[in-house]
């Protein structure tokens, strides 16, 4: 049972349980291993506590409106990583909808969980990049680990989205030295550009309150940064797919924290032992509110079902909404998908059911493969005759 959270009503956790629950219900014989994943949003520091070894460290930090925060990071003592979610510092749901304004945001307490990762002694920081409720480029983050960012008169900025199109110059000389001695992977579920129509303002600013005109202000001011960037650093993320994750975070920390840029769900796949968990298995089961044509693009659903069809494994999806292009997730190793509603129903109404409906369709998608087995087994033959 390997699914994502399905965002606003089930984290991933929750969802691996439902689904065994179903799936027991028609095979209770069967060894479930249960195997949440993520893909660098929302839940990524729920789904690295549960790895051994793991351990929560909470610290009081900056929220998107400059507001204190308690955020909690996953610390692996042995392998000296710690595992960042930009959204539990910096993140839209920390804020009522009254309160949203990227102009108004900064990523800045995302920098401070990466400085109190750094004291602890981090040789390798993951940072998930997804749910924000910023566009600052990653200033915020940046000026929270020491970079300054000045306008045309040598004044320091405010680190918040509507400075980003002043500056004038990017000042590294008090950036911490510890950069320069940690490895730093950001992990994101979106392939978007920094800027233009499928750039971070375009694209997420609405949802994160922008006005139309603030739409477009911020994406000029995301020009600006990255014509910075590129005379200041010597670095352009600018057209590099995801730089304009998180509201630009993507692109702050490829220039400010010589970072890699890497699908979150392939990142998490490698850190559970995905593929050693997959050993052995004849079914994988995954999850995720919305299926379409975008899960082939860095979603976790996509990546589970890929490992699966390397293993010769087959691989289920039950999903809220079945949208347009989602046949193309076939090729990639989606045998079949299911939605877990059972007929017309509200979305307020699937949410408080959540549980309930993926062990119903666990339960389904389970008869199905069985019947497949069973068909299998009588004809003698196939990978599932030792079902028989």
């Amino acid at each position: 049972m390997a699914p994502n959270a399905l965002k606003g009503s089930c984290t991933a956790g929750a969802a691996a349980a439902a689904l065994a629950a179903g799936a027991r219900r028609v095979a209770a014989a069967a060894e479930i291993r249960q195997v949440p994943v993520a893909d660098g949003g929302d839940g990524l520091v729920e789904i690295a506590l549960q790895w051994p070894g793991a351990e929560p460290r909470t610290f009081r930090v900056t929220d998107p409106i400059q507001r204190p925060v308690a955020a909690t990071l996953a610390w692996l003592p042995v392998q000296r990583t710690a595992i960042i979610e930009m959204a539990l510092a910096s993140g839209l749901a920390l804020l009522a909808t009254s309160k949203r304004d990227p102009a108004r945001t900064t990523t800045f307490g995302t920098g401070e969980l990466m400085r109190h990762a750094l004291e602890l002694g981090a040789e390798t920081l993951i940072v998930g990049l997804g749910g924000s409720a910023t566009n600052d480029g990653g200033i915020g983050m940046a000026a929270a680990l020491g970079y300054r960012f000045l306008d045309a008169t040598g004044c320091e900025l405010e680190p918040v989205g509507m400075a980003v199109g002043q500056i004038a110059q990017i000042d590294c000389s008090g950036c911490d030295p510890r950069l320069q001695r940690v490895k730093v992977q950001a992990v994101c579920d979106v392939e978007n550009p920094l800027t233009g129509a499928r750039g971070a303002a375009w694209v997420y600013g609405p949802q994160k309150g922008a006005t139309p005109a603030q739409v477009a202000e911020l994406d000029a001011g995301l020009e600006r940064l990255a014509s910075r960037m590129r005379e200041d650093l010597g670095c352009d993320p600018s057209a590099i797919a995801g730089a304009g994750a998180a509201g630009g975070l993507g692109a702050g920390l490829l220039a400010f924290c010589a970072a890699e840029l890497r699908p979150g769900a392939d990142v998490i796949l490698d850190l559970i032992g995905f593929d050693t968990a997959l050993a052995g298995a004849d079914l994988v089961l995954t999850a995720e509110g919305q299926i379409d044509g975008q899960t082939a693009y860095g979603k976790a659903p996509a990546a589970v079902a890929a490992r699966a069809k390397q293993h010769g494994v087959a691989c289920f999806a039950i999903a809220g909404g079945l949208g347009a292009g989602r046949e193309a997730l076939h090729q990639l190793g989606l045998d079949a998908l299911f939605s877990l509603c059972p007929g017309p129903i509200s979305l307020d109404q699937a949410e408080q059911r959540v549980t309930e409906l993926l062990a119903d369709a666990a339960e389904q998608a389970v008869r199905a493969f069985l019947a497949g087995v069973r068909a299998q087994s009588s004809a003698g033959e196939g990978r599932y005759s030792h079902f028989a």
